[in-house]
C-alpha cells in the first residue's frame, strides 16, 4: 500500500513535458522510487504509451552491470525505435560512473523526458553541474511528513487520533516501510539496519578512506545532539576526554560533510536578526528524521524540544521555506522562515505547561524591532497568543489546518 505524495507531485507536474532533467534527491528508503512510480502512473493515465518509457533502478541486481557512461548509454539507446517521445526513469543513478554525460548526450540527441533519483545531496555538483548547468531541476525528497504519515497510518488500518500519533511520530519518526512494524523493537531494528545501510552504502565504501569506527563514533554524537549549538571544539574535546584518537576539527567537518551529502543531515547558518542577513557559518545540524536521531540517543527527553525543533525544520523545509536559526543581541531564535523576501520568526516549545516556560518562549522577541510575524509552537490546545505573537498548535500546523504568514 502507498499513498500520494501530492506535495511533491504538485511541485513536479509544472515540469513534465518540460526540456529539463528532473532531479529527486533524498536519503534512502524515504520514497523516491515509488514517487518515480507515481509520476510514471500520471503519465500513463494521461495516454502515454508504456513501450516508450524505459526504467532502470541502478539497486536492481539485473542492471548491476550497467556502471559506466558507455554501458548506460548503449542500454537505452538500443531501445529506442522512432522518434516519438520517452520517458526515462534512471533511480539511484550515483552508481553509474559519469552519468552526467550520458544525460547531457540524451537530452541533445533523444526526444524524450528524464526523471533520476539520487541519495546525494551533492548530486548536482562538480563535473554534473558543469556540464548540465541550466538544464536541470532538483527536488529534495523527504521521508513522511507527519502528515502524510498519518494519511498512510490510517490507509493501513491504524486508527490514532493525531494528538497521540505525534508521540508515535516523535520518537519514529516518518521513514515508510518503519510503519510495517509495530513493536518498537522491530522499528528500532529496522531503523537501525537502514541508518548502517547508508553509512555502508554511501559513505564508508572502500574508496572513501574513512576510519569506520570513528565515524560512526562521530556521526552518533552529531544525531543524539542534533539541533544543539555545535561545535567542533567540544565534540574534539569530548572524545579526548574518552580517549579517543584521531578526531581533530579537520576529521570532524570532513564527516559532518559526508553525513550531509548522505543526506542524513542538514547544516543550518544562522540570521543576524539586528543586521537582517544571513550569516556564512553553520551553527547547527539537524536529522533528515527524527527516527535516526532516536536510535542514536535511545530517549526523548521532554524537558527540550529539540526532537520536535527537527520536526518543524524539516517541515518548514519540504514546504520550500529556507530556513536559519535566528540570533538577537540578547539569545537566539528557534528558526527564521524565509519564503523569498518574506520571513516569519519561530520559536517551538512541547508545553507551555508554567508561567516561567511562557515567559521564556514569548519573551525571546523581546530583542526583536522587526515587524514580521511571530510564533510560539507548542503541543497546547489552550490559544496562549499574547502581546500581538501567535501560538499554533503543533498538530494543526503539521496536518495544514493552520499556516504561518510572513511579511
Amino acid at each position: 500500500m502507498y499513498i500520494k505524495r501530492e506535495r511533491y507531485l504538485q511541485k513536479i507536474r509544472p515540469y513534465y513535458n518540460v526540456d529539463l532533467i528532473k532531479v529527486l534527491t533524498g536519503v534512502r528508503r524515504c520514497g523516491k522510487s515509488i514517487l518515480l512510480e507515481q509520476i510514471e502512473e500520471e503519465f500513463v493515465s494521461n495516454g502515454f504509451d508504456k513501450t516508450h518509457i524505459i526504467r532502470i533502478n541502478f539497486e536492481d541486481l539485473q542492471f548491476e552491470k550497467i556502471r559506466t557512461a558507455e554501458k548506460l548509454n548503449s542500454y537505452i539507446t538500443k531501445q529506442i525505435k522512432d522518434m516519438d517521445k520517452y520517458l526515462i526513469f534512471l533511480d539511484e543513478i550515483q552508481h553509474v560512473r559519469s552519468f552526467e554525460k550520458v544525460l547531457a548526450s540524451l537530452r541533445a540527441t533523444i526526444n524524450c523526458d528524464i526523471f533520476i533519483t539520487g541519495s546525494n545531496s551533492k548530486l548536482l555538483s562538480g563535473k554534473m553541474a558543469t556540464l548540465l548547468v541550466g538544464r536541470c531541476i532538483e527536488f529534495r525528497i523527504m521521508p513522511f511528513s507527519f502528515a502524510e504519515s498519518y494519511e498512510y497510518i490510517k490507509v493501513i488500518g491504524k486508527n490514532q487520533p493525531p494528538d497521540e500519533f505525534i508521540i508515535d511520530y516523535i520518537n519514529w519518526g516518518g521513514f515508510p516501510l518503519r510503519f510495517s512494524f509495530s513493536k518498537e523493537s522491530d522499528i528500532k531494528r529496522y531503523l537501525e539496519q537502514t541508518y548502517l545501510g547508508i553509512l555502508d552504502r554511501d559513505i564508508i565504501t572502500d574508496k572513501s578512506k574513512i576510519n569506520r569506527q570513528n565515524f560512526e563514533k562521530i556521526a552518533g554524537y552529531i544525531m543524539a545532539n542534533a539541533g544543539k549549538e555545535f561545535s567542533s571544539k567540544n565534540i574534539q574535546s569530548y572524545f579526548e576526554n574518552q580517549n579517543e584518537e584521531g578526531l581533530d576539527r579537520k576529521t570532524i567537518y570532513r564527516y559532518l560533510d559526508k553525513m550531509d551529502k548522505a543526506c542524513l543531515i542538514d547544516r543550518v547558518k544562522r540570521f543576524n536578526i539586528v543586521g537582517k542577513q544571513a550569516m556564512s557559518y553553520i551553527e547547527k545540524q539537524y536529522a533528515v528524521d527524527t527516527g535516526f536521531r532516536m536510535i542514536n540517543t535511545n530517549l526523548v527527553n521532554f524537558e527540550d524540544t529539540f526532537f520536535l525543533e527537527n520536526i518543524i525544520y524539516n517541515e518548514l523545509v519540504s514546504r520550500d521555506y529556507e530556513v536559519f536559526t535566528g540570533k538577537t543581541y540578547k539569545g537566539e531564535i528557534d528558526f527564521v522562515a524565509i519564503y523569498g523576501r518574506k520571513k516569519c520568526f519561530i520559536q517551538v516549545a512541547y508545553y507551555l505547561g508554567s508561567r516561567e516556560t511562557i515567559e521564556r518562549e514569548f519573551g525571546a522577541f523581546k530583542p526583536i524591532s522587526d515587524a514580521s510575524p511571530k510564533y510560539v509552537f507548542s503541543l497546547d490546545r489552550f490559544d496562549y497568543s499574547r502581546d500581538g505573537i501567535s501560538h499554533i498548535n503543533i498538530v494543526d500546523f503539521l496536518l495544514g489546518k493552520v499556516n504561518i504568514n510572513l511579511s
